[in-house]
């Protein structure tokens, strides 16, 4: 298997977004029979779509995405496929053990987390994806890695509506984000790539000034 792939979802008006989150709209703000061009009106939250968290998204004292290197947003990925899992399963490291070993010998590498939860995309379901420990984010900071990339809203488990429980301290993040790392969220399709040989991921957010996070256009070439 080789070529590019696109592992973005489409923004479009009233695509999810996460709980608390700007609703997203798309709409004409010219058309070229009466204004001589075509120029959509965007309406989105930083963390629309597919998208990238910088630490300052958790942290006012840690890097805004501008202050971040190019190199956390594009390079060499290591696939760990932990589909199957069932709804709010945790991702252990137990679970991550290969791609661990596969971090540790590639210097640079991104983590690309294969729940299979793209496929709940638009859906209450969507919301009760699998999440990330906080010893598997510290063993993947740990690994070397400082970027990694899910198929699913979140690295922490995202509360209910309504929760009175709900914890929102995200520790996954904090811990990932306090290494100086890259989070990037809501990607799509990458189960197509568990058992590709010689992955890279292109993770590159708007450049958005002080921003705490960005959408992406996320694309692998395998190959």
């Amino acid at each position: 298997m080789t070529g590019w792939f696109d592992l973005s979802v489409p923004v479009a008006t009233g695509m999810p977004v996460c709980p608390g989150d700007p609703e997203v709209t798309v709409s004409p703000a010219l058309r070229a029979p009466a204004d001589g061009v075509n120029v959509l009106s965007l309406h989105l939250g930083s963390q629309s779509g597919t998208h990238v968290d910088a630490p300052y998204h958790v942290d006012d004292a840690w890097p805004r995405l501008d202050e971040l290197p190019l190199d956390r947003f594009a390079g060499p990925a290591v696939v760990a496929d932990v589909r199957g899992l069932p709804v709010r399963a945790p991702i252990t490291p137990a679970l991550l053990a290969p791609a661990l070993d596969a971090l540790a010998e590639t210097p640079g590498a991104l983590l690309l987390l294969v729940t299979g939860w793209s496929a709940h995309w638009g859906t209450d379901a969507y919301l009760a994806h699998p999440w990330l420990t906080p010893e598997s984010a510290r063993a993947v900071v740990a690994a070397g890695a400082r970027t990694v990339a899910v198929d699913a809203l979140s690295v922490d488990p995202t509360p209910q509506p309504g929760d009175p429980q709900a914890d929102f301290g995200l520790p996954a993040h904090r811990m990932l984000c306090g290494a100086g790392g890259v989070i990037a969220e809501n990607l799509t399709g990458l189960e197509r790539l568990v058992g590709a040989a010689a992955v890279e991921v292109f993770l590159f957010p708007l450049r958005l000034p002080g921003a705490d996070g960005a959408p992406v256009r996320a694309v692998a070439r395998v190959g």
